[in-house]
């Protein structure tokens, strides 16, 4: 059975809440509970319909990382990338648990054999990104495979 956008969400963000140690009071580090298409409208991207943000690291109008219950995105120095989750593998997540560095950053690899870079705040704040996009990654894969199994 497929998951709908909403239930893909509310999957990562209990994820995260699990992963990570209160406060969340990140400096460019944030998950959404609720529904937050609004504070991304004037982005370089369109998000669908139904598509909801889960977290992201914004370092500033040229550099961030959104994950979405559908695909990735990264904004690095003004170029933008992105992709769809489905398919794609978790890879690296760089020095996160750094002392001397405030960033790293994560990679998907996409189905396409594409690496996708991310963002990632370093310290208690990079479980928001490494388990959201982790778990959003194992959603669509988990949905992938249901859709190619055969019906009894």
């Amino acid at each position: 059975m497929e998951k709908s956008d909403k239930s893909i969400h509310n999957i990562c963000i209990a994820k995260i809440k699990r992963s990570t140690l209160k406060p969340y009071d990140f400096k460019w580090t944030k998950f959404y509970e609720t529904d937050s298409k609004n504070l991304f409208r004037n982005y370089p991207f369109e998000l669908d319909n139904k598509e909801l943000a889960i977290c992201s690291t914004v370092i500033n109008s040229e550099n961030f990382s959104i994950l979405t219950t559908r695909k990735l995105i990264t904004l690095e120095n003004g170029n933008l990338f992105s992709g769809n989750l489905t398919n794609a593998k978790n890879r690296l997540y760089g020095e996160f648990k750094s002392k001397k560095e405030a960033l790293t950053f994560g990679s998907a690899e996409l189905e396409n054999g594409a690496i996708l870079k991310y963002f990632i705040e370093t310290g208690t704040a990079s479980m928001v990104m490494i388990h959201g996009v982790g778990t959003a990654i194992s959603i669509q894969n988990t949905r992938a495979e249901n859709f190619k199994k055969p019906l009894k």
